[in-house]
């Protein structure tokens, strides 16, 4: 019995191991538009965010009882940041720093990780109608300060 537990906690390293590996890219884009912060550059506000979001799902791993660790972390990740949204209104150089923290957790969540309106409202505590308004507010916000060599159609003459 006193084997069974350490080699239990070993699999269960191995299996978190792989779902950091498989899928960490893309919780940490995520992360990164969430906190306004360039992929670019270091960005320690996402990677706080994200290590504390895989933090969680680990803590959780063995009652995930076949839950998606991705969608997992994916919540952990949008709550985390919904509850520190205060710290993240600072431009800071990123694609959607202009945005406020609200308009850019709802457009992750919609835009960039896919999910439907009605699951983010449920998530967020609000109407669905308020998520519509929020996401089609943030995409008119991203399109009026398009820079003028990004515009549709191209770049320079």
């Amino acid at each position: 019995m006193r084997e069974r537990r350490p080699v239990q906690q070993r699999r269960h390293a191995r299996e978190f191991e792989s779902f950091v590996a498989g899928a960490a890219g893309r919780l940490f884009r995520a992360a990164t538009l969430l906190t306004g912060e360039p992929a670019a550059h270091p960005a320690p506000a996402a990677e706080e965010l994200l290590v504390r979001a895989l933090a969680r799902t680990y803590a959780d791993w063995d009652r995930l009882r076949g839950e998606d660790p991705y969608e997992r972390t994916r919540r952990e990740l949008a709550d985390r940041f919904a509850r520190t949204a205060r710290r993240h209104r600072r431009p800071r150089g990123g694609p959607l720093d202009r945005l406020t923290p609200q308009e850019r957790l709802v457009l992750v969540l919609r835009l960039h990780e896919g999910v439907a309106e009605e699951q983010t409202a449920a998530q967020l505590g609000l109407p669905t109608e308020r998520i519509r308004t929020l996401c089609r507010h943030a995409v008119a916000a991203l399109r009026s300060h398009r820079p003028a060599g990004r515009a549709r159609g191209g770049g320079a003459p």
